[in-house]
């Protein structure tokens, strides 16, 4: 749905979704609510099915998180979050996940930082989908890095429009660079 919602906007594209129900919420109108601010959890729920074989679905996972404060919602209705703080005891308690907040860092360390955890979720901006774009600025998205082989990187985007930009995307480092913020969560093995 994400050409949709590049289009649309966010509820009135996700309002039409035929697949709402499989994400674990209630309705669709807080699946409309939450689906903007559900890129982590998608990340979560992608190391989860690599490690256990199992589909949890999505809401369930944010309704966790959000127990945990990695959630806030706001007297206007908005969403806050990810807070990756609280994500790290939420992912330790529900899933024995030993994860880390990572910060300060450049795109050459997360080939360091893979060595020793499975997976890597890093704050990019949204528009690394369209990977010949100038980013406004960094961060604010979330995507799963897999792997860093030479001087290119492997990740899935939760937003990528086309498989080719969602799974197992391959971009040269450089490229990837004008879209991280320098921040993200190790996952360990």
């Amino acid at each position: 749905m994400t050409l949709a919602v590049v289009a649309e906007g966010a509820q009135a594209a996700l309002l039409k979704d035929p697949l709402w129900a499989s994400s674990g919420a209630h309705n669709v109108e807080d699946y409309a609510r939450w689906a903007g601010n559900l890129c982590g959890m998608a990340c979560l729920k992608m190391v989860l099915a690599a490690r256990t074989g199992r589909a949890i679905p999505i809401m369930d996972l944010a309704m966790g998180c959000r127990e945990h404060g990695g959630y806030v919602e706001e007297p206007d209705g908005r969403i806050k979050g990810l807070i990756y703080a609280p994500f790290i005891p939420f992912v330790r308690d529900r899933f024995g996940l030993d994860a880390r907040v990572v910060t300060g860092i450049s795109t050459a360390d997360i080939g360091g930082i893979l060595k020793e955890p499975a997976f890597f979720i890093a704050s990019v901006h949204h528009s690394i989908r369209w990977p010949e774009t100038e980013p406004p600025s960094k961060g604010g998205h979330l995507v799963l890095v897999t792997a860093l082989e030479g001087d290119r990187i492997r990740f899935h985007n939760p937003s990528g429009h086309v498989v080719a930009t969602r799974e197992n995307v391959e971009m040269p480092l450089e490229t990837f660079d004008r879209f991280f913020a320098g921040r993200g969560i190790a996952i360990d093995r």
